[in-house]
Order: C-alpha cells, then structure tokens, then sequence
C-alpha cells in the first residue's frame, strides 16, 4: 500500500476532479432534464412527440436519452452519445435516424442535424433560453416518406 501522503494527495485529486467534472456540467446550459411544453410547440401531426429529454454528460461525453410516443401512441425511447463536435455518433431506437450530429454553436445554442442510412435527413438548432429554464428545438427535414417537415419544440427545465 502506499503512503498517507500518496492516498491523501490520490484522495485529493479525485475529489478535484469530480468537483471540475460537476462544476462543467453545472455550467452547461444544455444539461439537465427538459419537459415538452406541448401548448407552446409547433410540432406536425403524425410525428414523434419527445415528452422528456434527458442531456448529461461525463469525463467529455455528453449523453441524451428521449422518451415520447409515436404518433400512433405507442412509447418511443432512443439514446445518443457523443460530442458536441458536430460530428456523427449512433442513435439507438429511433427507426427514422441512425446517426445525429451536435455541434456547440455558442453557450446556449447547438446546431444539430440527423442520418439515416448515410443520408442527412433534418438539421435544426437547440438553444436554451438565457434564464436556462426554456430549450427550443427547431428543425427542419423530410419525414420517412420524403415530405418535408417544420416542428418546434418547447420544453421547460424539469
């Protein structure tokens, strides 16, 4: 085993490093549990609705868990990890992507775009207010069957 000093100063070190790690997640904006705010979003009929999103993050990686229905009301889960990078990382569960990108815009604002098959099928931002209580989630693109598609989701910080 080693010394006092070396577990003090080892016991030190982990505790600084989990204070940064939680210090640079307070400071994301992006973080946290969102709920949809239905009565404020703009979202088209027979899409997807994501009740509750799910953004951590941990050693650099950031993590986003969806939960929702499809429009036929059945429950919808898919799951993201990655970096804010703006390159593409699997999605798991969601039959309409099979990559998604984010890209850090500025402290409040990703740019975010989704893959199917190798082929980019929405972009759109996420920007948080500047009180960090409301996320809007714009996006752009063409549904499953080729017809293009506006939705706007709002959600407020759970």
């Amino acid at each position: 085993m080693g010394s006092m000093k070396t577990r003090k100063t080892f016991g030190l070190t982990l505790a600084l490093c989990l204070l940064a790690a939680t210090a640079s997640f307070a400071a994301d904006p992006q973080m946290g549990t969102w709920k949809l705010n239905a009565a404020k979003s703009k979202l088209p009929r027979g899409m997807t609705k994501n009740h509750t999103v799910v953004y951590s993050s941990f050693l650099g990686t950031a993590k986003v868990i969806v939960d929702g229905t499809t429009a036929d009301g059945k429950p919808a889960h898919n799951e993201w990890s990655g970096k804010f990078d703006g390159k593409f990382y699997p999605v798991t569960g969601d039959p309409t992507s099979d990559a998604r990108s984010y890209k850090q815009v500025n402290a409040n604002t990703l740019a975010l775009s989704t893959q199917k098959s190798g082929k980019v099928t929405a972009t759109g931002r996420v920007v948080v207010s500047a009180d960090g209580k409301t996320r809007t989630v714009t996006v752009n693109g063409k549904d499953p069957k080729g017809k293009k598609f506006k939705s706007v989701g709002v959600y407020d910080k759970a």
